[in-house]
């Protein structure tokens, strides 16, 4: 996967959360009804593919894409 910009850690606090909170709770996006669009429409990666599923869990080390910054999941 290729990446020009850096990879920033978002600590989760826990061991998963799903896809659609990661993004508002990243700072990726500023609401879950924008989440909800950008999932849906496949403009978000996970671990270098696109993924449709807002409730998709995400685990230690998912990378996530959006707009061209990448954030790595963390607990």
């Amino acid at each position: 996967m290729t990446n020009s910009g850096p990879i920033d850690d978002v600590s989760i606090g826990g061991e998963m959360i799903r896809l659609g909170q990661f993004l508002k709770y990243s700072g990726l996006l500023d609401s879950g009804g924008d989440a909800k669009e950008v999932v849906i429409d496949g403009f978000v990666k996970v671990n270098g593919e696109a993924d449709r599923r807002r409730g998709r869990q995400l685990h230690d080390g998912d990378l996530v894409t959006f707009e061209g910054r990448t954030v790595r999941v963390r607990p």
